[in-house]
């Protein structure tokens, strides 16, 4: 894991969020390096991955640059993820292979709440 995660490179429509972690990046740099947080799932080795791990429909933007220590990187429930770009909600769930895969993994996997 590094020490902290791409900033996104732009703010445009390019923009999507990881559907567990809910990381900023571009589509492109998720392609590039994956997602810092679930290296698991590899997007950076199977392209089709980004599509099938992160949205461009999300709420909101919140920098978090030291986790651990922020109030608000706790409330969203990010304080063990890397610094970085992360939104405040996703309105879609992970695909029901993906839930599998974290749970392989042993790694959390919360789904949006519905509205």
């Amino acid at each position: 894991m590094t020490n902290a995660a791409q900033i996104p490179t732009s703010f445009g429509h390019e923009l999507r969020a990881c559907l567990r972690c809910r990381l900023v990046k571009t589509y492109d740099q998720f392609r590039e390096s994956g997602c810092e947080n679930c290296s698991f799932f590899k997007m950076e080795e199977d392209h089709e991955r980004v599509a099938d791990c992160t949205t461009p429909n999300f709420t909101g933007i919140i920098s978090v640059m030291d986790p651990a220590r922020s109030w608000a990187a706790r409330w969203l429930r990010i304080g063990k993820y890397v610094p970085g770009c992360y939104t405040l909600a996703v309105s879609e769930a992970l695909s029901e292979d993906l839930q599998a895969l974290c749970e392989e993994e042993r790694v959390q996997y919360n789904p949006p709440k519905r509205q």
